[in-house]
């Protein structure tokens, strides 16, 4: 059977499709801690470029995620690498590594 060359670009399944083994690598992101101030957790804020769609300008976007720190080590100024995992608290689902 030969492929159907006049289906839509949309409806063909991307080529992106998981392979087995990105289904149990966890994110990682790096960023800067910004607060110190609780115990065992830290505020890191995390800066990527992000594109408008029409007017293809470039732009800073800011977001902060909190991460467990155990032992209190980093503070104000650090820069760490976060990594995905498990929820710990109520808005707490990441860790220093």
């Amino acid at each position: 059977m030969e492929k159907n060359k006049n289906i839509s670009p949309r409806l063909v399944r991307s080529d992106r499709s998981r392979e087995s083994s990105d289904l149990g690598r966890k994110r990682t992101l790096k960023g800067v801690v910004v607060s110190d101030k609780m115990d065992k957790t830290i505020v890191v804020s995390v800066e990527r470029v992000k594109e408008h769609p029409r007017y293809k300008k470039r732009y800073k976007v800011q977001k902060k995620y909190k991460a467990h720190d155990p032992e209190n080590k980093y503070k104000v100024g650090d820069k760490v690498i976060i990594q995905e995992s498990r929820p710990i608290s109520k808005e707490k689902r990441w860790i220093v590594i």
